[in-house]
């Protein structure tokens, strides 16, 4: 057992990271739970949802782009520069109910801190196909936001039926030449509101009734098309893309925390008053919370409120 500290960090994604370093200048000597890479997930993996990322643009400082897992390294070296110490492990259980917070790891280690910050980031669902996975970053994407302008005059093809694949849709409507909405229905999920605006949109087209069977084309390293499987009869057929955009929803990374924090039905962290949990002395922080911008900006900056709402906390607690 660990002796007690004054705030644990749970997650070494941009949100993470950025409550330790301001956690660390405020000389409160915090541990960083970073996680542990698993082979039966390979998305959760220290540093988050950047290491899965090669080129980020769109991150304020770095003009020219910079590979997220590059990225990431600056963080974590910023971070450990002012004094965070970082552990490997996978918080698996969680004891929140008193003052003194216990965390209890896959490996057998715990730890007992005054306060704890969640920041545990959110995965994108997949499709799972095989070639899905491998051509990830060579034109399949979960985040229009952080690709779009990769793909100017391309043909993409955006899967889902929601507001996010609307939303999407649209978004890459600003790059691409021709958008497709691949759906399982007929009919759209998303709100009329944005089923109007995606209809409305001359850059927009519908695959009704079809789900994508696979990939291609690993061996050209990129996206060339996709077979494309229809939902009624199970006929294939192929069709030309350069780039594919799931848009199928995200799950954030809390259920070891559910029955411990207040969630909503998806499991997104509730948050009041900026980085206020549930429980008293948790803060929670970054895409465990986000289900709006998910962006590693917005991450950084909640991750900075979260430690920031700890500090003061643990003061009015005479710590």
């Amino acid at each position: 057992m660990s002796s007690l500290r004054e705030v644990v960090i749970i997650g070494s994604g941009p949100a993470g990271y950025t409550a330790a370093i301001y956690a660390s200048r405020a000389n409160l000597k915090p541990l960083l739970v970073e996680g542990e890479p698993r082979p039966e997930a390979p998305d959760l993996v220290p540093g988050g949802q950047l290491m899965l990322t090669t080129d980020v643009e769109n991150y304020p400082g770095f003009p020219k782009g910079v590979a997220g897992h590059e990225l990431m390294a600056l963080f974590r070296e910023q971070a450990e520069r002012f004094g965070t110490e970082i552990a490997m492990a996978m918080v698996e259980d969680v004891d929140f109910s008193g003052p003194v917070k216990r965390l209890k790891c896959s490996d057998g280690t715990s730890f007992e801190s005054r306060a704890v910050i969640v920041a545990t980031g959110a995965s994108a669902k997949w499709l799972g196909l095989p070639n899905e996975t491998a051509l990830r970053n060579r034109g399949v994407s979960a985040c229009a936001t952080c690709d779009g302008a990769f793909f100017k005059n391309k043909a993409l093809a955006v899967v889902g039926g929601g507001d996010t694949a609307m939303e999407e849709a649209n978004f890459l409507t600003r790059y691409a030449s021709q958008v497709t909405v691949v759906h399982r229905r007929d009919k759209l999920r998303a709100s009329k509101v944005m089923q109007d605006r995606a209809l409305a949109n001359p850059k927009i087209k519908f695959h009704w009734n079809a789900e994508v069977a696979d990939v291609l084309d690993v061996k050209a390293g990129k996206v060339t098309g996709l077979a494309l499987r229809d939902t009624r009869d199970g006929k294939l057929s192929q069709h030309p893309f350069d780039g594919l955009f799931l848009a199928i929803g995200h799950d954030p990374n809390t259920k070891f925390l559910r029955g411990k924090l207040d969630m909503d039905e998806v499991g997104y962290l509730k948050v009041h008053d900026g980085t206020y949990t549930s429980a008293r002395g948790v803060f929670a922080c970054g895409d465990c919370t986000d289900k709006v911008y998910r962006q590693a900006i917005t991450a950084a900056g909640t991750g900075c409120m979260a430690a920031i709402d700890a500090e003061r906390w643990l003061e009015a607690q005479g710590h």
